[in-house]
């Protein structure tokens, strides 16, 4: 073994003799350390402990899987042993030295800036899997201290590099102040909206946002420092600058989604000729809708008490009350949503006559219904005025409408029938004229 030793010792001191041969087997076999240390860590460590962490449930998480955070620290070794190992070099010239040891340091900085970047990508998708994490989303934070990570990694990389400390580059940076504010205007003015967003709970993943002059209308995906992505109903996607939730208006239906309730606002447009006072007959015949017997019966006491009282008073009969088919038929379809299953009864529901228009009297239904989707709101919606529509005849109003090609057809008078039709009466009118007297009133 001692002779082993001295021949190894002997063969150093025979090189030493060609210091250029020594410094290019040194440097080589530096470089195959380096590259033997990187092997090890990636190919054999790295392996082993990603199988070791896969019989757990951190290893079977596919965040896991994905996260470079542990790939981006094994490249620091090499780096390491090329920035130890080549002081020990001997008569390599300083500058040499002092470059490679620079580039290595300066890689481990930005290797290391990496690492922490992807791992605070990772705490931020684990924070996503919150159930709250809609309504307070941090990924705008993160990305502003991703930003204020690589400015310091910058300035650090750059300090060693030209082998001068960091505090010299932050002074000039003072000079640089405006054009720094210049250059990151818009990543300013998204911060403070993220931060105004956030505090403010103005927009959280997933409401629906309507925003017409930007073209948005859907539901919020995602909410970065810069951009808030809405897909809209039609799958397309709207990317909105994060600040312009706060300079711009914008409708935020959340508020509808928390409430349970979905409003329904409508008219019907009634023809103001159908209109007219009900008759004995009249109310015989809606006694047979059962929502309106206790309604016709209260109301029919009330009018009859009043009725009465007027005749005490002796005052004239046009003054007396009477029911008219348009009240009998609002307070049918008050009842009517009051009794219906998809209609939220502990919200505010209104039935109401709006100014008469030259389309008609608006009859207006206001109220809300208790499922939020969309496809079960126009469900709803459309079942009630379904049946609206079907029963108004009942009540012996008719829905206005502009008159269509048909009706205009049904109108047309043959011009030979007028024609004949006028001699006709023509002639009877001459007839008359010259019966006498007589006839005319035995006639």
């Amino acid at each position: 073994m001692d002779e082993w030793l001295s021949e190894i010792v002997g063969w150093f001191e025979w090189l030493e003799q060609y210091p250029s041969v020594y410094i290019s087997l040194s440097i080589l076999l530096l470089v195959v350390l380096a590259v033997f240390s990187n092997w090890v860590t990636k190919y054999v460590l790295l392996t082993g402990l990603t199988r070791l962490l896969q019989s757990t449930p951190i290893g079977k998480d596919e965040l896991f899987n994905e996260s470079r955070v542990i790939v981006r620290l094994a490249n620091v070794v090499p780096a390491l042993v090329l920035s130890y190992g080549v002081v020990l070099i001997p008569h390599l010239p300083e500058v040499i030295i002092q470059v490679v040891n620079n580039v290595a340091v300066a890689f481990i900085i930005l290797t290391v800036a990496l690492a922490i970047s992807n791992f605070l990508g990772i705490l931020n998708r684990l924070y996503e899997r919150r159930p709250d994490a809609s309504m307070t989303p941090i990924k705008g934070y993160v990305q502003v201290i991703k930003i204020v990570i690589y400015v310091i990694a910058t300035l650090l990389v750059i300090a060693t590099l030209i082998d001068r400390s960091p505090f010299i580059l932050l002074s000039g940076l003072g000079a640089m102040a405006a054009v720094l504010m210049l250059v990151f205007q818009d990543t300013l003015l998204s911060l403070v909206a993220s931060m105004q967003i956030s505090s403010n709970d103005i927009v959280r993943i997933g409401d629906w946002v309507e925003m017409p002059h930007l073209n948005a209308d859907g539901d919020v995906i995602d909410i970065s420092l810069h951009v808030v992505k809405v897909q809209n109903w039609d799958k397309t996607i709207t990317t909105i600058p994060t600040r312009r939730f706060i300079d711009s208006s914008f409708k935020n239906w959340r508020g509808m989604q928390q409430a349970g309730g979905r409003r329904m606002m409508r008219n019907i447009m009634i023809d103001q000729q159908s209109i007219r006072f009900l008759s004995a007959e009249d109310k015989d015949k809606l006694k047979r809708f059962s929502l309106l017997r206790g309604y016709l019966e209260e109301k029919q006491k009330e009018i009859d008490d009043w009725n009465k009282e007027l005749e005490v008073k002796g005052e004239d009969p046009c003054n007396s009350r009477r029911l008219t088919n348009i009240g009998t038929f609002r307070a049918y379809v008050q009842l009517y949503l009051k009794h219906h299953p998809g209609i939220h009864q502990e919200l505010f529901m209104l039935v109401r006559q709006l100014g008469p228009t030259a389309d008609g009297l608006p009859l207006q239904v206001y109220a809300f219904s208790n499922d939020t989707a969309w496809g079960a709101y126009e469900g709803i919606q459309s079942d009630i005025f379904d049946h609206l529509y079907s029963v108004i005849a009942d009540f012996g109003l008719r829905v206005f409408q502009h008159p269509s090609g048909i009706d205009l057809v049904s109108l047309r008078v043959d011009p030979k029938t007028t024609e004949t039709e006028q001699q006709s009466e023509q002639a009877k009118q001459l007839d008359a004229e010259d019966l006498p007297p007589e006839r005319d009133a035995a006639k």
